[in-house]
């Protein structure tokens, strides 16, 4: 009896050791660098780095002195556009959709100048990186809208007052947005910017003269979108900062053939914090 006693203790001994390796397994796991296999077709690569929710530290910003924000990404998670109202007398509202692009519609490595004023005037400058990403997103009613997502050349600025970036810190400012189409683009009907035809052919009769123009002469057409930064978590040893955005830009025009409609994006970001050299 004493015999299997102990043989039991040692094969409880046994599974609990198998059991508190496999659980430090995951959290190890998570260090390391993963393969292509392990990412691909996964979304892994589309999400953004987080911070933990006790991050409520700052960092230091001095007047005069440039600072470099690297390594930023913006992962948008809602899509809404603005709709007109059947009611003329409603107001026009943003009606959510669902996005149809997948995995490939975060913004990543986006890097840009930080500064301050001596009234403590934050400015963030966009300058580089991946900053752009085509993506169409599909409404309730069943039509599809295309839009540039970006944050090309964004300028934003904070309130006055600032000499740290905090949990309270919020950058609101424009930026480009350039064509969904490029000027080679061929539209059904073989029409272009810089290629193609003029004219479609097969014209219908007692068509409207001022629509089928429209439809034939492409027109390379950029806009202007606005977009708020609201900075929730930063790691004051780390220069790490993270929180949520809201954008509003143009939609893709079909090179100046249709109207654009406002697109609203809602997403996370993060971002890193160092001296510029």
């Amino acid at each position: 009896m004493k015999y299997y006693r102990g043989l039991l203790i040692a094969f409880f001994a046994l599974c609990l050791g198998l059991l508190t390796a496999c659980s430090d397994g995951p959290a190890n796991a998570t260090n390391r660098q993963l393969t292509y296999d392990e990412i691909v077709n996964t979304g892994l690569a589309n999400g953004c780095p987080e911070l933990d929710e006790t991050a409520r530290g700052t960092i230091a910003i001095a007047p005069g002195k440039a600072y470099e924000i690297t390594g930023m990404c913006l992962e948008p998670k809602q899509y809404f556009v603005k709709e007109e109202p059947t009611n003329k007398r409603q107001n026009p509202e943003f009606v959510e959709g669902k996005v149809l692009t997948r995995y490939t519609s975060s913004l990543a490595a986006i890097s840009g100048t930080l500064t301050a004023d001596s009234n403590g005037v934050l400015s963030f400058t966009e300058e580089a990186g991946i900053d752009f990403q085509p993506i169409t997103i599909l409404l309730p009613g069943g039509e599809q809208v295309p839009f540039m997502f970006t944050v090309k050349h964004f300028d934003g600025k904070t309130e006055p007052g600032f000499d740290t970036l905090n949990a309270s810190t919020d950058f609101e400012g424009k930026f480009f947005v350039p064509s969904y189409r490029g000027s080679v683009f061929l539209d059904p009907k073989g029409r272009g910017v810089a290629s193609g035809y003029d004219n479609a052919v097969a014209l219908p009769a007692g068509a409207d003269e001022e629509q089928l123009n429209r439809a034939n002469v492409k027109r390379y057409q950029t806009g202007e979108g606005e977009m708020s930064l609201q900075i929730t978590k930063v790691d004051g040893e780390t220069g790490e900062i993270a929180g949520t955005f809201v954008s509003v830009q143009p939609s893709d025009t079909d090179l100046g053939a249709d109207d654009p409609e406002e697109v609203k994006i809602k997403g996370s970001f993060y971002a890193r914090v160092e001296p510029k050299a």
